[in-house]
């Protein structure tokens, strides 16, 4: 089909039916796929979708149903890789929106530049990275990634581009900042790239033996500007919350990498393993995830171990494993990401662990973090308080009811539930945990009135396609 734009006649690429899933594999949605390369193509999809919702998806990094729309029609975005500008001396950088925290990294660390906030994965586009307004380990430093963004492209329900960031358009931006691609499409961003000296981190890794041991080394750790742990989830008693502590910051120049580690030698961006096939599901068990867990702590000594590292391992570490959740089996997983305010008792970071030991249940990946001051309106995720991020294998019913509990727990603390790691959340508890929700509304509803834009998360949740 085409359709005319300005003076140029641009060619619908044919609408495709796809299987889409999220990084979680659960759940699995079909929609009528597009793949544009241009711009130009983003607009004729708008206008190509007849009566049907729209929704951008990008690299699939969304755990749940954020970027899957059911019986809908989705652009895929990777396509749309172009940088478009950049300014040696400020490190402002133009792109696309399918740029993925890959290719701002290959691109412009040769160039001494790094992205000022980056997820556990480098395989997120920035249009997703606002949509979820990504956090990582520097949270308490830098904030998020969409505090250092401006100039956000969107192409609106009308039709026309508006640009917006928090000078203009600040009510359409900061609804469009984790609003996971319901207020439009966005083409293009200027990032603001930091300095750095090169490849490595200079980190410390130390062992913590329990919750409150964890805090302590937190509170301690403010000279580092990234600031993570790993956490055993299985453990209980004295030992409940016990891990490896992670702290690092860019290495200066003229720092060199540790023996042992990965340093320039080889392209340690590179996945160094593949999981080829689904797992069988029987193989994330509570033996083997008892087993997983003790070794893991066991391998780090007693106190803290220091070395330089080069960033992949820091930032990226289960990218060197390809397609790492087929481990999971068939079946897929679901990740359960939480934040609390703060509490000095640590309350409800406990009562989590407790209720995950007392079903066994309990998570391979883990890790917990402490959030700086700064939050945004809207549908952002990160606020003041406790993170805590967990894997699960996808035991069906028994889970979803344990997950239920979880929610009433951070309900009961004041915290709520990250909605890009999210896959079934309840519209009664969502709208308890996102207090700006009706503000958030009320812009969307301004720019799209029609609910043009919408996803299966939008609906379940009443965001999209669900009339109050």
């Amino acid at each position: 089909m085409v359709r005319a734009f300005g003076d140029r006649e641009v060619r619908v690429e044919r609408w495709s039916e796809l299987e889409l899933h999220g990084w979680g594999r659960y759940p699995r949605l079909r929609s009528a796929c597009t793949r544009p390369e241009r711009v130009s193509e983003v607009h004729a999809a708008l206008a190509d979708r007849g009566a049907d919702p729209l929704l951008a998806h990008g690299l699939g990094r969304s755990y749940g149903d954020a970027a899957l729309l059911e019986g809908g029609k989705v652009v895929l975005t990777r396509r749309l890789d172009r940088m478009l500008d950049f300014d040696p001396a400020t490190g402002w950088v133009r792109c696309e929106a399918g740029v993925s925290i890959e290719d701002l990294v290959n691109t412009f660390l040769p160039r001494g530049f790094f992205p000022p906030v980056v997820p556990g994965t480098q395989f997120v586009t920035l249009g997703g990275a606002i949509a979820n307004d990504i956090h990582g380990k520097n949270h308490h430093v830098d904030g998020t990634f969409c505090d250092h963004i401006r100039r956000v492209e969107l192409l609106t329900a009308a039709g026309a581009v508006v640009v917006c960031d928090a000078d203009h358009e600040p009510e359409l931006f900061w609804a469009t900042v984790g609003g996971l691609g319901l207020t439009g499409l966005i083409l293009s961003c200027e990032l603001k790239l930091v300095p750095v000296a090169g490849p490595l981190i200079e980190m410390e890794s130390v062992r913590v033996e329990n919750l409150d041991h964890f805090f302590a080394v937190s509170a301690e750790s403010a000279a580092f500007t990234h600031t993570v742990s790993w956490i055993d989830c299985v453990a209980r008693g004295k030992s409940m919350g016990r891990g490896i502590f992670m702290r690092g910051r860019h290495a200066a120049a003229g720092a060199q990498a540790s023996p042992g580690v990965l340093g320039g030698v080889i392209d340690a961006v590179s996945p160094l393993m593949q999981v080829p096939v689904d797992a069988p599901n029987w193989l994330m068990n509570k033996l083997t995830m008892r087993l997983f867990n003790e070794t893991y702590y066991r391998k780090q000594p007693h106190g803290t171990t220091a070395q330089i590292s080069h960033y992949a391992p820091f930032f990226f570490p289960l990218d060197f494993v390809r397609d790492w959740n087929r481990v999971y089996g068939d079946r897929g997983l679901l990740q359960y990401q939480l934040v609390v305010p703060p509490d000095p008792q640590h309350r409800a970071i406990r009562q989590v662990l407790e209720a995950i030991t007392e079903t066994g249940m309990g998570s391979f990946l883990a890790v917990i973090k402490e959030f700086g001051d700064r939050a945004h309106p809207g549908l952002s995720f990160p606020q003041p308080g406790v993170t805590l991020a967990l894997d699960f294998p996808n035991h069906g019913r028994p889970l979803l009811d344990l997950l239920d509990r979880l929610d009433r727990v951070v309900l009961d603390a004041g915290g709520r539930v990250y909605l890009g790691k999210d896959a079934r959340l309840s519209r009664a508890a969502f709208e308890q945990m996102y207090p700006d929700l009706d503000r958030w509304r009320g812009v969307r509803d301004r720019w799209d009135p029609q609910h043009v834009f919408q996803s299966s998360l939008g609906r379940r949740l009443g965001l999209s396609g669900v009339r109050r």
